[in-house]
């Protein structure tokens, strides 16, 4: 598996992937989505959204929006509670995240409060990541604050959405009085959010801006140990099957009563086997009837559900499967990365399946300087293109170098046009993962990459 620098490098050098603002510096904990990598995440989201939403019948989608009344953050416990521990270089006044700085001295922060880790930074006499002596550790909210209308005061406070969930909670009593569901059923929604972090890391694993897919699943509450199983098999599903993450990659990590939320009766994560550690890149919470009752109390709207036919009454209890989109992308990403021999060279490719792909064909004539190879060679890209839609011309360079680019690209198959073509309608078509060809009709083209 590659290192984090070599993904980096490449997805960079092929229009993937760019630092923020990278004419003025950067932006630290921004990264801009080139050309190829916002198709590779749109395909990540519509295939999520397709097995996740499309393909069920209790399942809604929403797009709720980024600035929400400030109450919601009231009543969700954002404003009170969401925050991180924090210390201080002394000498240089930057601030580190408490738990990082352990995990960078090798110690495992779970389940430890702010004071334990304090203690352990004193008696070690841990330092600065620039060497200098740490402060005491204070708790900092990760939203970010900013003002609405023309003046700026108290009450012109918004926050920017720190996550995609209360958007669903809050219209939880829309899509009762829209489409009058039944127990259980979905909202669903992707979108992005923003959270202050202090020492955003590891490329597009942790940063202030970012996607989440998420679904609220609200269900009957003697029935949640069975939703449960039955939707963390689901998610399984979606990494291995869809994603095609290697399952040995995968692991399941069940969080203990001392790290859930105070509300959760079962956390799952869901982490993946980075180079640079075990990470989450989803999680699974039930979180009972936490966030519709306290809405349901600051609002003083009723969030209840009635069986229909029948006199039962209650609010609904929520399972929450959630899954980072950028996350995802890196993980398949580093799954996709592979490398071999060719020709007694080093050779870089993606192994995306065709259908996270960003093209899955590209289409080239073998010289770009003979005309009717050109017009040959744009005529069966056209036709291609009528059908399938992720085609790419590629005339750049010679053969050998248009066949490597493609394969960093992590397109499947590569088609080029000769002067054979032009006797008998036949191409070569290039296999990425074997780098085998073969002579194939025009006229079977088509079924043959599709």
């Amino acid at each position: 598996m590659a290192n984090l620098e070599d993904i980096v490098a490449l997805l960079k050098r092929r229009g993937f992937i760019y630092p923020g603002s990278e004419i003025y510096g950067g932006l630290s904990g921004t990264w801009d989505y080139g050309p190829l990598g916002v198709i590779l995440k749109r395909n990540v989201e519509n295939l999520w959204w397709n097995f996740f939403v499309e393909k069920r019948t209790d399942m809604y989608g929403i797009d709720s929006a980024l600035l929400m009344n400030p109450k919601v953050w009231e009543a969700s416990g954002h404003v009170a509670t969401f925050s991180d521990p924090l210390i201080e270089d002394l000498k240089t006044k930057k601030r580190y995240r408490l738990d990082h700085i352990l995990e960078d001295n090798e110690i495992d922060p779970t389940g430890m409060s702010i004071e334990d880790m304090q203690e352990i930074i004193t008696q070690k006499r841990i330092l600065s990541p620039d060497g200098n002596q740490l402060g005491n550790a204070a708790k900092f909210n990760l939203m970010f604050k900013t003002h609405i209308g023309s003046v700026e005061d108290d009450k012109s406070i918004v926050y920017l959405r720190p996550e995609t969930a209360q958007g669903m909670f809050v219209n939880f009593k829309n899509i009762m009085d829209s489409f009058y569901p039944d127990l259980p059923f979905g909202i669903a929604q992707v979108g992005k959010n923003f959270r202050n972090e202090i020492s955003p890391r590891d490329f597009i694993f942790r940063s202030r801006e970012f996607e989440i897919m998420e679904l609220e699943y609200f269900i009957d509450p003697k029935d949640w140990e069975e939703e449960f199983e039955k939707w963390l098999k689901i998610q399984v599903e979606w990494y291995v099957k869809i994603l095609k993450l290697d399952k040995n990659k995968l692991v399941q990590k069940e969080i203990g009563p001392e790290d859930r939320a105070h509300y959760s009766k079962r956390t799952v994560d869901f982490e993946y086997v980075f180079p640079f550690g075990t990470k989450e890149i989803g999680g699974f919470a039930y979180r009972g009837d936490f966030d519709l009752s306290n809405h349901q109390k600051m609002s003083g709207k009723s969030l209840e559900y009635r069986v229909k036919g029948t006199d039962k009454v209650f609010i609904p209890h929520v399972l929450e499967p959630t899954f980072g989109l950028d996350r995802n992308v890196l993980a398949l990403i580093f799954e996709a990365y592979s490398e071999d021999e060719v020709n007694n060279e080093k050779r870089i490719f993606l192994r995306l399946d065709k259908e996270m792909a960003p093209y899955r064909v590209a289409i080239s004539p073998l010289l770009k300087n003979k005309t009717e190879l050109v017009e040959k060679a744009k005529e069966v890209f056209n036709q291609v293109k009528a059908s399938i839609y992720n085609v790419v011309w590629d005339d750049n360079g010679n053969i050998g170098k248009r066949y490597r680019r493609q394969d960093e690209i992590g397109t499947p198959f590569c088609v080029t046009i000769d002067f054979e073509t032009l006797d008998n309608d036949t191409v070569t078509l290039r296999d990425r993962d074997t780098t085998t060809q073969e002579r194939i009709k025009i006229s079977d083209l088509i079924e043959k990459i599709s």
